[in-house]
């Protein structure tokens, strides 16, 4: 796999994991994975809380080095400044004292973090990429605004404006969806949709509710206790699956199109998705989670 010169994918896998290792504080997240996701694939990462799922997601930005295996991201070794990759972070409140405004944030996918790459001067042509990114997020009027004052929905809709407009070929996505509510939920996961199906831009997106998502879903990761299992939600999402990866009795259930899994372990989420029980309502400021 080449390096890409643009955010427009190459030919092969934009992410390839080959025998891949994670350990942390002595415990085994993930054991032996391989994994090649295409240009415009939907890749749902799930599983348990202390799983590895954000774990996983560090590797692939170059923020945690795997214990053994090869990985590459956009044919580079994570963390490479070239790298074409949009990241939307898990949701944590600005200081409310922050007066850096919407703009100024989608601005740094921009100009370039760590995650994406530098665009020097050409400021109208910048600005048009901020004000387009925002407006996709049905975001326009936080432009001005203060990350700071905004609330958790309203922040995390900039943040996803942010991580589209670097132009990537590769979106990771750690938990997007938390701290919006329904219209948000829909508007940032069509936005994602939008990405890998006019772009190209591979999804590689870490959730506990795959059911605002589903229909998007080519693949599932699923992660428990260092063993995992890969395939389309159909083949994952199964009693028999489910109960391997458990050690214990699940049941997956399909209820009006939506996947409710249920079990008596202990640490399996059992909650039907749905319920929007992670939710905080968008207008609701104040910050505190």
């Amino acid at each position: 796999m080449s390096p890409h010169d643009s955010g427009s994918p190459g030919p092969g896998p934009v992410v390839s994991l080959r025998g891949v290792r994670v350990s942390r504080g002595g415990r085994t997240l993930v054991e032996d994975l391989d994994l090649e996701i295409e240009p415009g694939e939907f890749v749902a990462v799930l599983g348990p809380n202390g799983a590895g799922k954000t774990s996983l997601l560090k590797v692939l930005l170059g923020e945690l080095r795997p214990d053994a295996g090869e990985v590459l991201v956009d044919g580079r070794a994570p963390g490479d400044r070239g790298t074409h990759l949009g990241y939307i972070p898990q949701q944590r409140a600005f200081d409310p004292g922050l007066t850096l405004r919407g703009r100024d944030l989608v601005a740094l996918g921009v100009d370039g973090t760590r995650w994406g790459p530098g665009w020097p001067g050409r400021r109208a042509a910048k600005r048009r990429v901020v004000e387009n990114s925002l407006a996709r997020l049905e975001a326009g009027r936080l432009a001005d605004a203060p990350v700071g004052r905004m609330s958790g929905g309203e922040q995390q809709r900039v943040r996803t404006a942010q991580a589209i407009a670097c132009d990537p070929c590769v979106m990771l996505c750690d938990e997007p969806l938390l701290s919006l509510d329904l219209t948000g939920q829909r508007t940032v996961a069509s936005v994602l949709d939008h990405r890998r199906r006019e772009h190209d831009t591979a999804v590689v997106f870490v959730t506990h509710e795959i059911n605002p998502v589903l229909p998007m879903v080519d693949r599932v990761v699923y992660l428990v206790d260092g063993r995992h299992r890969i395939g389309t939600p159909d083949e994952v999402f199964t009693s028999e699956v489910m109960s391997d990866l458990y050690s214990s009795p699940v049941e997956v259930l399909r209820v009006r199109g939506q996947i409710v899994v249920v079990g008596d372990t202990h640490h399996l989420v059992t909650e039907p998705w749905s319920t929007g029980h992670h939710h905080h309502d968008e207008d609701d400021h104040g910050g505190q989670r």
